[in-house]
C-alpha cells in the first residue's frame, strides 16, 4: 500500500511471506496537510433535515428529503414531509427506505474526523499507542506494533491499510473518494451465507446480483451483464432523469412566480377596494356606518376562497420545487459517493420518484379578470 514499507515474515512452513509494516521508527513525519481544513457547511446534506444532527437511522420519502427516524416520529400525526408536504404514504408515517448513502457518508466522515484530530486517535488493539495506520478492511486504527501482528495475520488476504499522516495531508472529499469500494456487492443467493461469493454478474431477468457459480449452475438466470455496467447504466439513468427535471424545473418556476405576482395582485387589489370603501363612506353621514361594515365583510367573504385557493397552489407548487431541488442533490451525491450496493438498493426506489415528478403537471392559468366580490362591491358604492 502507498506509504508502507514491506518486509518479509516466515509462516508455519518456513517459506517468506510479504507483510506490510507500518511507519519505521525515526522515519521522517510527513509535512503538514496544504489543504485548508473541511468546511462544516460542505457535508451539511448528510445531516437531518430538520435538526440537523447525525443519524444511524436516517429515512429518505418519496419527495427524495430525507430524516432521522426520531423527527418522523414526532412528525407522525401530520404524515407529511415537514419541508414540502407531500404525503407520506405510509400508514405509520415512517418510510420504509433507509438513506444508506448518507448513513455510510456519516460513518466515514467520522473516521475522517478522529483522522484529523490534533491529538490523534489511539490504537484500537492495545489502547494504549497512537496509532499510524488505519485499515480499511477492518475500520481500525493500529499503532506500528499491532500493524505487524495485523498484516502477519491477515497475510493471506490484501488488506488496504494508509499511514495517518497521508490521510491528514487529504481533504475530506478525497478521503470520501478513496474510500467508496466498489467490489462490495455478494451474490443475492440466499444459500451464500458467507461474504466470500463475490458478485460481478448482473442477472436482468430476477434483476438481482450473482456470483459466477450461480450464474452458471442455474439456467433460470438470463440475460447477464457485467454488474460494473449495470450500476453505471442505473447512475447514468438518475443524471438523465434529472437533467430533465432541470428543464421542467424552470416552467415550475415561471408558474411560481405567476402564481406569486397574482397573490400581490390580489392583496394590491383588495386593499384599493378598503381605502375606497372608506374614503366614500366617510363621506355619508353617521347613520350609514352599518353600511361600510356590511361592504367590508362582503369583500372578506368573497375572497375568503380565492385566497384559499391559492394559498394552497402555491403550497403545492412549492413542495414540487423542493422535492426537484432534492432530487437534483440527492441524484448528484450519488454519483460522487454512492457505492454499488447503495446505487443498486436505492436507484429503483430514487427512479420511481423521479418518474413521479416528471409526470406532474403545471398549474393551470387562473382567470385575471376582476375577482367578482369586488365588481359587486363596485356595483353597491355606485347605487350608494
Amino acid at each position: 500500500q502507498p506509504g508502507l514499507s514491506l518486509t518479509s515474515c516466515l509462516d508455519g512452513d518456513g517459506a517468506a511471506a510479504p507483510m506490510e509494516t507500518g511507519p519505521q521508527p525515526g522515519a521522517p513525519p510527513c509535512s503538514p496537510p496544504s489543504h485548508p481544513p473541511v468546511v462544516k457547511d460542505d457535508f451539511q446534506f448528510v445531516l437531518c433535515e430538520i435538526c440537523q444532527k447525525e443519524s444511524t437511522s436516517l429515512k429518505l420519502l418519496t419527495c427524495l428529503h430525507t430524516f432521522c427516524l426520531n423527527c418522523l416520529s414526532e412528525n407522525k400525526p401530520i404524515a407529511q414531509c415537514p419541508v414540502c408536504r407531500t404525503a407520506i404514504p405510509q400508514i405509520t408515517g415512517i418510510p420504509d427506505m433507509d438513506n444508506m448513502l448518507f448513513t455510510s457518508l456519516q460513518a466515514r466522515l467520522s473516521v475522517y474526523k478522529k483522522i484529523s484530530d490534533s491529538s490523534g486517535p489511539s490504537c484500537s488493539r492495545c489502547q494504549r499507542e497512537v496509532a499510524a495506520v488505519w485499515c480499511s478492511e477492518c475500520d481500525e486504527f493500529l499503532c506500528t506494533k499491532c500493524f505487524e501482528d495485523h498484516q502477519w495475520f491477515f497475510k493471506k488476504r490484501s488488506h488496504e491499510a494508509r499511514r495517518l499522516e497521508e490521510l491528514r495531508a487529504e481533504s475530506a472529499h478525497q478521503f470520501l473518494e478513496q474510500t467508496r469500494k466498489s467490489c462490495n456487492l455478494f451474490c443475492s443467493n440466499p444459500g451464500h451465507d458467507n461474504k466470500d461469493h463475490i458478485s460481478s454478474i448482473y442477472c436482468k431477468k430476477c434483476e438481482k446480483p450473482l456470483c459466477c457459480i450461480c450464474a452458471l449452475l442455474d439456467s433460470h438466470h438470463a440475460p447477464f451483464c457485467d454488474i460494473h455496467s449495470e450500476t453505471q447504466h442505473r447512475q447514468e439513468e438518475l443524471v438523465t432523469m434529472s437533467q430533465e427535471l432541470k428543464q421542467k424545473r424552470s416552467s415550475f418556476e415561471a408558474s411560481y412566480v405567476v402564481l406569486q405576482d397574482e397573490a400581490a395582485r390580489l392583496e394590491q387589489a383588495q386593499q384599493e377596494m378598503r381605502d375606497l370603501i372608506r374614503q366614500r363612506v366617510e363621506q355619508l353621514v353617521r347613520l350609514i356606518r352599518q353600511e361600510e361594515e356590511e361592504l367590508l365583510g362582503l369583500v372578506e367573504t368573497r375572497q375568503e376562497q380565492g385566497r384559499w385557493e391559492l394559498s394552497r397552489e402555491l403550497q403545492r407548487v412549492e413542495g414540487v420545487l423542493l422535492r426537484m431541488e432534492a432530487s437534483e442533490r440527492l441524484v448528484e451525491k450519488m454519483s460522487l459517493y454512492a457505492t454499488e450496493q447503495e446505487v443498486m438498493d436505492m436507484q429503483p426506489f430514487i427512479k420511481d420518484s423521479l418518474k413521479e415528478l416528471q409526470q406532474l403537471r403545471l398549474p393551470a392559468a387562473r382567470d385575471q379578470a376582476q375577482p367578482r366580490g369586488l365588481t359587486e362591491c363596485r356595483a353597491r358604492l355606485q347605487a350608494l
